[in-house]
């Protein structure tokens, strides 16, 4: 058991609680509103934050979105400290996973694209975290159409490439059980991005929640590749210096070495005749 896997399980542990300590912030704040709250207006006499009572008056600015919850401070804090951090960790995550491919197998054109994905999504992650929806709306709304369409993209890719590369039952299991992920986040992406066009209040807090569904999807999938990274060991990075060769490279770099050491042996014979 390889202590890499402890990096694609702690990104969806780091970032999924994260978030909802945002939102926790947030509503404790009350810069936002419940997401069992169903009910908004147009306008309100206070704005939310210096209201008081059980029953709070919403607008569409309060609206639980993801974005929502980390844009005023303290919570803003947090809220770009998690997406900075997490882009890192898909970072590495990607290029672990693309190492290691052409470590066991080859390299092909679908690992190529998951690890362009991966950091494409990092991207778009640190845009939406560093650039709040309030302040810098359309570099924000920039992060989020790199962000959103890439990590769907990735998980698409990764889905393929698990049942590509599959030879053993347990390796056709997590295929299955990332093909319904893909699909899962799919389902609500789409959701999401419908609702959040429309003009109903009610369809607008349906796009926050499904919004809240894929981005959880999403980050358990990268999870999921715990069970590759546990039998990864460190001559994985060393892949990478090399080219990229797989295993056919480390084929060719032993057969340097037996004719290497076949020639120094015939010097030797050589020498010790003379």
């Amino acid at each position: 058991m390889s202590l890499w896997m402890i990096l694609p399980v702690s990104l969806p542990v780091f970032t999924i609680t994260g978030i909802w300590v945002v939102y926790a912030m947030a509503l404790y704040n009350q810069h936002v509103c419940p997401v069992h709250n169903w009910l908004y207006n147009e306008s309100c006499e206070e704005q939310l934050p210096l209201q008081r009572g059980p029953v709070l008056c919403c607008t569409l600015d309060n609206i639980p979105l993801i974005s929502k919850c980390g844009t005023l401070p303290p919570e803003s804090c947090f809220f770009s400290l998690i997406c900075s951090t997490g882009s890192f960790m898909v970072m590495m995550i990607g290029l672990l996973r693309y190492a290691h491919v052409i470590e066991k197998h080859q390299n092909c054109v679908l690992n190529t694209a998951g690890l362009s994905t991966a950091w494409i999504c990092a991207a778009g992650l640190i845009m939406v975290g560093n650039f709040q929806v309030d302040f810098a709306k359309v570099l924000h709304y920039v992060g989020a159409g790199v962000a959103f369409p890439s990590s769907m993209l990735f998980v698409c890719l990764q889905s393929a490439l698990t049942y590509r590369l599959a030879k053993t039952q347990e390796e056709y299991r997590i295929g299955h059980l990332r093909v319904g992920m893909a699909l899962l986040a799919l389902i609500a992406l789409v959701l999401s991005g419908v609702f959040f066009c429309q003009e109903s209040f009610a369809l607008q807090h349906a796009s926050a929640i499904f919004e809240w569904i894929y981005c959880t999807i999403i980050m358990l999938f990268y999870g999921t590749f715990a069970f590759e990274f546990g039998g990864m060991s460190g001559d994985t990075l060393l892949v990478l210096s090399r080219g990229g060769g797989g295993v056919q490279s480390f084929s060719a770099s032993e057969h340097k070495t037996e004719v290497g050491g076949g020639s120094n042996h015939h010097q030797l014979e050589n020498l010790s005749m003379l």
